[in-house]
């Protein structure tokens, strides 16, 4: 029985360390694998398509980054503005705008600056800015859809590279033709690749713009509504 108990253990651990070896096998032979169709898709083109995803990557992680430090809670700051304006009047209210980060606070301090020459021009102070601030929203979508154009581009290249080489051998033999439609193939798997993962990128940037944007113009409406209030409360 102590000999049975002890081989136990044993058993166990050699099954764990054969897991462990096939683990490494296959990870290491799945690398491989990519490697070996990297090379076969033309290490030229293939290293183009990487950096496309690259930078297109390093530009959309930037974005989202940013659209999310500029999302705020609406509601609340509003809440705090119509306080702040209350109880400590204009001034306080922009000390409060300037202690808030995001694109809704700054558009509230550019309307505040303009108070004393009448809420028609704090309106239009509040609309010119509010374009200033959606155009730095968007800033560098441009090049995530210039990135998401190249991946989709690479599907067409590889295959005009392939038929290239066909054409130049002169010889439409079955295994000629197999070996160019392969290197055509795997172009566009990677051009597509890259163009789906920056895709997502880019549909999440446009959803959060233009919720960001919608809150923007919803909390000027609520500004303006504030500032009349205030204006007639203190006649």
């Amino acid at each position: 029985m102590a000999q049975e108990d002890e081989a136990a253990p044993a058993a166990q651990t050699e099954q764990t360390t054969v897991s462990i070896d096939d683990e490494q096998i296959e990870s290491t032979s799945m690398h491989a694998a990519i490697k070996q169709k990297f090379i076969e898709g033309g290490a030229g083109f293939m290293a183009f398509v990487v950096l496309c995803l690259i930078f297109g990557l390093a530009i959309a992680t930037e974005r989202v980054i940013y659209l999310n430090l500029s999302d705020t809670n609406t509601k609340k700051f509003i809440a705090g503005f119509e306080d702040a304006l209350n109880n400590g009047g204009i001034e306080a209210a922009k000390e409060y705008c300037r202690n808030t980060r995001g694109p809704v606070a700054s558009i509230f301090y550019q309307g505040l600056s303009r108070y004393d020459q009448g809420i028609d021009m704090v309106e239009k102070s509040v609309v010119s800015y509010g374009s200033v601030q959606m155009g730095l929203l968007e800033k560098g979508m441009s090049w995530i859809s210039l990135f998401i154009a190249l991946g989709f581009l690479g599907t067409v290249i590889g295959m005009i590279e392939a038929f290239d080489q066909i054409q130049a051998a002169g010889d439409m033999s079955p295994a000629l033709v197999a070996g160019g439609i392969k290197v055509a193939l795997i172009t566009t798997v990677g051009g597509l690749i890259v163009a789906m993962i920056l895709q997502v990128f880019y549909n999440y940037c446009v959803s959060k713009v233009e919720g960001i944007v919608n809150n923007m113009e919803d909390a000027s409406v609520s500004m303006l509504d504030i500032l009349v209030k205030y204006e007639q409360k203190n006649k």
